[in-house]
């Protein structure tokens, strides 16, 4: 990235090191918070920002190894990240209708059973 210019180029290779441990840090907190999460919701958030984590990831594992082929990969990611949540939420949306429809038919039969 910048080596030929001598002391910036290896504080900003150990910038990028730092970077990338603490991207490391994040990730295993939002796989933790995917396992554990208390609800859908929390675990839809969770796979949407270790997607966002893996792009930073790759894109400054690319500025480290100095393959530009890696940023073009994790724009494709981005792109299949981004399309998987959706197709996840739409899953999640289509439970918790089947479940809400559900629970007003059991009502309406508790209350014809009534009268």
């Amino acid at each position: 990235m910048f080596h030929d210019i001598p002391l910036l180029g290896d504080v900003s290779e150990k910038f990028l090191i730092i970077v990338f441990a603490v991207l490391s840090v994040m990730f295993l907190l939002c796989l933790l918070r995917l396992i554990l999460g208390p609800s859908v919701a929390d675990r839809l958030v969770a796979v949407n920002m270790l997607g966002g984590i893996v792009i930073a990831a790759i894109a400054v594992l690319g500025l480290l190894l100095n393959e530009s082929y890696l940023l073009d990969i994790s724009l494709i990611y981005a792109l299949i990240s981004f399309l998987g949540v959706i197709i996840l939420s739409q899953i999640y949306i289509g439970v918790y209708r089947a479940r809400n429809g559900r629970r007003k038919k059991r009502k309406e039969d508790a209350l014809d059973d009534c009268s």
